[in-house]
């Protein structure tokens, strides 16, 4: 099984975490893409060599544009969410979306806007990963789908 976990913000990142012990895209158990200087091209290349056979699921955090951006950011924030989401159509894998609140409550990590707080559980949870501001949400989210999947959440 591999879980895809998408921060779609600007400076975020997309994380497959790979639940086997094959050898997927040179990595046993984590591939991280920072999709921050890749083309929208490089990303639909990388999502399609992963491997769908086994099972894909993604999660894509569910974020909106705010008051404070400008009119230029809102619309260039909603044209690469939109771009995620019709990515994850056009190759039939199946997603969720989830709200920073649902996904930080159920992994312990409520941040407020405080991006060590998640950095920190990322590399509590992950300590062989390199664990960066724009990668620990990616991972973070990956880990939710897969504890989500598993039925490891108290209902």
């Amino acid at each position: 099984m591999i879980y895809l976990g998408i921060d779609p913000g600007k400076s975020g990142a997309i994380a497959a975490l790979i639940h086997s012990w094959e050898t997927v895209m040179g990595s046993t158990r984590r591939v991280i893409f920072q999709k921050n200087d890749a083309t929208e091209r490089e990303l639909s290349d990388w999502l399609m060599q992963i491997p769908a056979n086994g099972g894909l699921h993604a999660v894509i955090e569910s974020v909106h544009a705010s008051p404070q951006m400008g009119v230029t950011s809102a619309f260039t924030f909603g044209r690469g969410y939109g771009f995620l989401r019709g990515l994850l159509i056009g190759a039939k894998i199946p997603f969720e979306e989830v709200s920073p609140v649902r996904w930080q409550a159920a992994l312990g990590c409520r941040s407020k806007g405080d991006k060590n707080v998640t950095k920190a559980k990322a590399g509590q949870l992950f300590p062989d990963v390199k664990v960066t501001h724009a990668n620990a949400d990616a991972l973070l989210l990956a880990e939710y789908l897969r504890r989500l999947k598993n039925g490891e959440f108290a209902k």
